[in-house]
This record gives C-alpha cells, sequence and structure tokens, in this order.
C-alpha cells in the first residue's frame, strides 16, 4: 500500500511540474487591467467580448480587454475550472461586474510554466 501511495505521489508531482502559471491571467480579470497581460499574448489571439469578436495581434487584444474593462468594472474573478494537458490548457472562470457577471474561457498553450494565452472569450 505504501509502494502505491509513494508511486501516485511521483506521478501526480510530475504532472504538476507540466502545469502553466495562471495567476497573472487571473490576476488581471479580478484588478480590471490587462496591460501586464501583454507578454503572455500570443501572436494572434481570438478575442471575444460583446459586441465584438476578432482575431488580432497582442498589443490590439489587450486594448479590447481593457475597453471591455473600463465598461464592465470587476467586482472580483473566480477560476471555476483549469486543465492542463501536455502543451496547452484552458480555464473558465466567472467574473462578476457592476452590469452583471460574465463567464470567461482562456485557451492557453504552456511554455514552461507560463500561459501564453490563445483565445479569450467573455460571455
Amino acid at each position: 500500500m505504501k509502494r502505491i501511495f509513494v508511486i501516485l505521489t511521483l506521478v501526480f508531482s510530475f504532472l504538476s511540474v507540466h502545469a502553466a502559471d495562471i495567476t497573472p491571467i487571473s490576476n488581471a480579470f479580478k484588478s480590471g487591467n490587462a496591460s501586464p497581460l501583454t507578454s503572455s499574448m500570443d501572436k494572434e489571439v481570438d478575442v471575444a467580448v460583446p459586441g465584438s469578436s476578432k482575431k488580432c495581434g497582442g498589443s490590439e487584444a489587450v486594448a479590447m480587454l481593457n475597453t471591455f474593462f473600463g465598461a464592465n468594472k470587476p467586482a472580483g474573478f473566480s477560476v471555476l475550472h483549469n486543465a492542463d494537458k501536455k502543451d496547452s490548457g484552458f480555464l473558465v472562470g466567472k467574473l462578476p461586474t457592476a452590469n452583471g457577471e460574465f463567464r470567461v474561457n482562456v485557451t492557453y498553450k504552456s511554455d514552461g510554466n507560463k500561459a501564453i494565452i490563445q483565445s479569450i472569450r467573455i460571455e
């Protein structure tokens, strides 16, 4: 029994080493400031916010998010689900704002322990 526990512990610790850090994404949504995510954006990012949807560069994606945050001041952010695969992952979150609650979906690829954002959908 002890041997199985040790093996499972090693397997889970190995898997967690490959998990990308989503803390910067979560913090940006909590604070309502996407500017710190500039270095976390992929070359092209699919962005969908209420009233607009497009594929754009990282700096334009940050500008779209900041425009959204200007119109919808966040009152927090909570990650409902997060999953990592070999080189990619996603998160689903809840974003309460002054204008109602939004569901946030973010997909990313892993670069070491850094999450490189590929798509953001706010509904």
